[in-house]
């Protein structure tokens, strides 16, 4: 947590579809945003990557599509956020790409390995939840 951040609620979301595919060439580029919010009712594609770099415009090409997720009620994704898919951690959010925008954003999520739905054994209705980090007052 940096100096400007406070606690904040998970946010839930629900499979709306599941992806099967990866690629190694995909040329997503890392937002400059390290937070975005997310409204009820909207639907945002989850990709995993191994990659690791931050920086804005950094290049995701290794990445492995989970599926795309409605948001249950308002909130705000954080980059450090773990992701979790019916209680299970899947990994951190890396960032975002915004290629579709505003159709919807690219959740980047940080894994050891680039993961698929069928991967995850994901199905349509599986709960998501991207749970803040503990916060500390530091």
């Amino acid at each position: 947590m940096n100096g400007e951040d406070g606690a904040k609620r998970t946010v839930a979301a629900t499979v709306v579809k599941v992806l099967v595919h990866r690629r190694s060439d995909r040329g997503m580029s890392l937002e400059p945003f390290a937070s975005r919010c997310v409204r009820a009712g909207e639907v945002h594609e989850l990709v995993t990557t191994d990659h690791t770099d931050t920086a804005p415009g950094a290049r995701i090409d290794r990445v492995g599509f989970l599926g795309f997720a409605e948001i249950d009620r308002a909130g705000v994704i954080d980059r450090g956020d773990e992701l979790r898919v019916n209680g299970r951690t899947v990994g951190t959010v890396l960032g975002f790409d915004a290629c579709h925008f505003p159709n919807h954003y690219n959740v980047l999520v940080r894994t050891p390995r680039t993961l698929t739905g069928p991967d995850l054994r994901l199905a349509p209705e599986d709960r998501v939840e991207f749970t803040p980090a503990p916060f500390t007052d530091d």
